[in-house]
Formats: C-alpha cells, structure tokens, sequence
C-alpha cells in the first residue's frame, strides 16, 4: 500500500490520537495495570522494550505490569508528538522527566499503534533513559 502525502497527519487522526494517548498517560503514573494492558495489542506480536527488560506477547507485558513496583511514577512530558500514515496507522513519539531523590531523569518512549477491529492498540514500544 502506497500512503499518499495528503494521507499523512489527517486532522481528524491525529485528533483521536490526542484524546487516547492521556488515557495511557493517567494509567501509567497510576498503576491502572487494567488500561494499560487493554491499550496494547493482544496480538502475540505485539512488544515492549523497556529500561531493562524486552518483553514479547501479552502475558509477559502484563506480567511484567502487574510487578512492577508502583512508586515514584509521575512523570512530566517535555516534547510530544504524533505522526499518523491514512486512518489506521500513528506512531508517538515523546521525551520525559522524572523526578528522583536529587536529580532528574530525562528519557523517551515511541509507540506504534494501529486501529484494529477492537480500536486504537499499541503494537510496539519502546522506553528508555538517557544517560
């Protein structure tokens, strides 16, 4: 499938992606293990490279969710952008800041998601810290 240039960044897409993505956001600085789960893909697929692990499938992504320790989670976004390809297809891309005794860690997330039967599901992620 070819994407033409007028297919990229339809308003309306990029609209839909800007009303999901705080849902993920919230859940993630609030342990919602439920939505995040729900927002990926239950495709076998579907991946999450993180700080230290590579998780592959829906069960270790929600293994993987369910023991992590939920403290110090909140976050402040400092860059957040969208780039979708026809109405099915975005990929987010943001840089962020936590807050840790003394200092401040800066990091990056990207996700791939795609509109499915089900809705918009991240297929692909990936999160890592800048040194």
């Amino acid at each position: 499938m070819t994407i033409e240039p007028s297919q990229i960044n339809l308003p309306e897409v990029l609209a839909e992606l800007r009303e999901l993505y705080p849902r993920y956001e919230q859940a993630l600085i609030t342990n919602d293990v439920d939505t995040l789960v729900a927002m990926f893909w239950a495709g076998p697929q579907v991946m999450r490279f993180g700080v230290s692990e590579n998780l592959y499938g829906p069960d270790e992504l929600e293994a993987f969710r369910k023991a992590r320790p939920a403290a110090n989670l909140a976050r402040t976004v400092t860059r957040f952008d969208i780039v979708s390809f026809g109405r099915d297809f975005a990929s987010i891309t943001l840089e962020f800041e936590r807050t840790a005794p003394g200092r401040t860690i800066q990091g990056r997330q990207s996700q791939t998601w795609v509109r499915l039967s089900e809705g918009w599901r991240i297929v692909a992620a990936h999160v890592s810290l800048l040194p």
